[in-house]
């Protein structure tokens, strides 16, 4: 084995981050789906059915889109980094990962199955195709059952219902008008090049909202920019089309445009209240149980990734979401950043402050979450 192996699907999600990332660092890597002979030696490596993973050359197995990336840059493989060098930079681009892999869930939720007019006929044959290509008839409607009928089920837990419908739709328009206002101006978020923040954004807003053909449709007709940043992605070169060549250079001196800080106050006021929920949610669990083991994540499955429901407030409506220890995860890479600004710091966290996410600096959970072996684990209490 010469090549990278990435481990994923079309239509994932997760895949999309690490795809991206190995597609624009030019990494030489070939695509295998959960059909592929080698899979059933990947899921017993991992301990459990995830996606993506990647298979190193040397038959090392590193799963997780932020996992892939940093074994990449930590080899020293990486064309142009993720991560960039400036403190506030690094720090805007962790929190759009943070948003982007954890924050729009809803929205690429609600748009993937919740258009069965537009979209069925396309997921059916698309998730087929990864996980049974060649199977007849009877067998692809019970492949895709299985599969549609828990993401279906899982809905509820992202906070969709049809009374949250509207409000669902209403964000997600607002979001990708201010997406599109930035996209406008900058072929990538912060510049000439996709930094983390981008890999992150990448996950929801391709293989569900660029690539469904209902919310495809959408995009293209109401956020042109964005879908040529998704082009832009997906492509080894810069595509710039529209935008003057300036090189791969990020914006000078760590600035944050307005356009940006438009987008981080809409962060603030979407996704903030359930971050924080998820967060104290955790601690009383974490308070919970007591006798809880260090390096273990405290649940009986590794399959299973959720330690509950937190309720909070969400436009006009109260919402109960899966609290996954996975997001405080990001959400510590965002915090170290903040931590490590050294003489920036005080502008980061005036920055945070003008955008209304200030309190992102003090949301801890009682025990870090680590990785440990491909797998979600609490560290250490803190307060000890």
């Amino acid at each position: 084995m010469t090549a990278y192996r990435l481990f994923g699907m079309p239509g994932s999600l997760y895949t999309a981050k690490a795809r991206s990332y190995l597609i624009k660092q030019r990494i030489d890597f070939e695509e295998a789906i959960p059909a592929d002979p080698a899979w059933p030696a990947i899921t017993a490596a991992t301990g459990r059915w995830i996606i993506p993973v990647l298979q190193t050359p040397a038959g090392e197995i590193i799963q997780d889109g932020a996992a892939i990336i940093d074994h990449v840059e930590a080899k020293g493989l990486a064309r142009l980094s993720a991560y960039p060098e400036t403190p506030i930079h690094r720090l805007v681009s962790l929190l759009f990962e943070l948003f982007g892999g954890e924050g729009l869930l809803r929205p690429a939720m609600h748009y993937r199955w919740n258009f069965d007019a537009a979209n069925l006929a396309f997921l059916k044959t698309d998730f087929v195709a990864a996980l049974m290509p060649g199977a007849d008839d009877g067998a692809r409607d019970a492949v895709f059952g299985a599969a549609s009928g828990r993401m279906r089920k899982a809905a509820s837990g992202f906070g969709i219902s049809t009374e949250t419908i509207p409000a669902i739709e209403a964000s997600y328009l607002a979001f990708l008008d201010l997406l599109d206002a930035h996209f406008a101006h900058s072929p990538y978020l912060l510049g000439g090049r996709p930094t983390i923040g981008d890999y992150g954004l990448i996950g929801p807003l391709y293989p569900h909202l660029a690539r469904d053909p209902y919310p495809a449709m959408l995009m293209k007709q109401r956020a042109y920019h964005v879908w040529r940043w998704v082009e832009r992605m997906n492509a080894p070169g810069a595509l710039l089309g529209g935008h003057l060549a300036a090189g791969e250079a990020l914006i000078d001196d760590d600035a944050i445009p307005p356009t940006l800080k438009a987008l981080m106050a809409f962060i603030a006021e979407d996704y903030l209240p359930e971050l924080a929920a998820h967060v104290a949610f955790a601690n009383a669990w974490i308070d919970a149980h007591p006798d809880l083991e260090t390096g273990t994540s405290g649940l009986p499955d590794p399959m299973t990734r959720v330690i509950g429901r937190a309720s909070f407030a969400w436009r006009g409506h109260n919402l109960a979401t899966m609290v996954m220890p996975y997001r405080f995860y990001l959400l510590q890479r965002v915090q170290a950043a903040l931590a490590e600004a050294g003489p920036a710091q005080a502008t980061a966290s005036a920055l945070l402050q003008a955008t209304g996410l200030a309190s992102l600096a003090t949301l801890r959970t009682h025990r870090p979450v680590e990785r440990v072996n491909n797998l979600e684990v609490w560290g250490a209490d803190r307060r000890r």
